[in-house]
């Protein structure tokens, strides 16, 4: 397993499992304003899921479309979609050694051209920017047992990390 891999799925698992805290949660503590990200855990979670949506679309020469849902099995849902194109294009990208490559951002004004390697980068950090802070909102809703969300901890539970003892 590769470094690209290796922050692919870490980003999508980690996601994903707050997504899956998120599915025990009510329709108020999910609207709860915080002094935080986007004010609220939907909103948050609905903003880094538009933002893995989006990136792949603009950087494949698409135009980004708008996708619909916010009930969190429907946020569950747009993400896995959302995940694995991101990780296709990614692939593809690295496959074709593209990182230098460049695509048009057309939601800047005015456009800009950005590099394929930088919005790789940009999405997974961006991801987890906001995955922190939608840990401090759980936290405050009391919720407990939340991910560390450390790629460390990813390989132990994906199996990657070798057995205690073991070179």
């Amino acid at each position: 397993m590769d470094l690209l891999d290796r922050l692919l799925g870490h980003d999508a698992w980690t996601t994903r499992q707050l997504l899956l805290i998120g599915q025990g949660l009510t329709d108020e503590q999910l609207d709860r304003d915080f002094d935080i990200a986007h004010r609220t855990v939907r909103a948050t979670f609905v903003h880094i899921i538009r933002n893995v949506e989006v990136w792949p679309q603009l950087m494949a020469g698409r135009p980004p479309r708008e996708s619909l849902g916010r009930s969190v099995p429907e946020l569950i849902a747009r993400f896995d979609r959302a995940a694995a194109k991101l990780a296709a294009v990614a692939r593809d990208v690295a496959q074709r050694d593209a990182w230098n490559g460049h695509f048009l951002d057309v939601l800047d004004n005015p456009p800009v051209e950005k590099t394929l390697g930088g919005g790789i980068a940009h999405v997974i950090t961006h991801s987890m920017h906001h995955r922190a802070q939608l840990v401090y909102m759980l936290r405050k809703l009391g919720i407990s047992g939340l991910p560390e969300g450390d790629v460390l901890s990813w390989e132990r539970q994906a199996g990657i990390a070798p057995v205690s003892g073991e070179t």
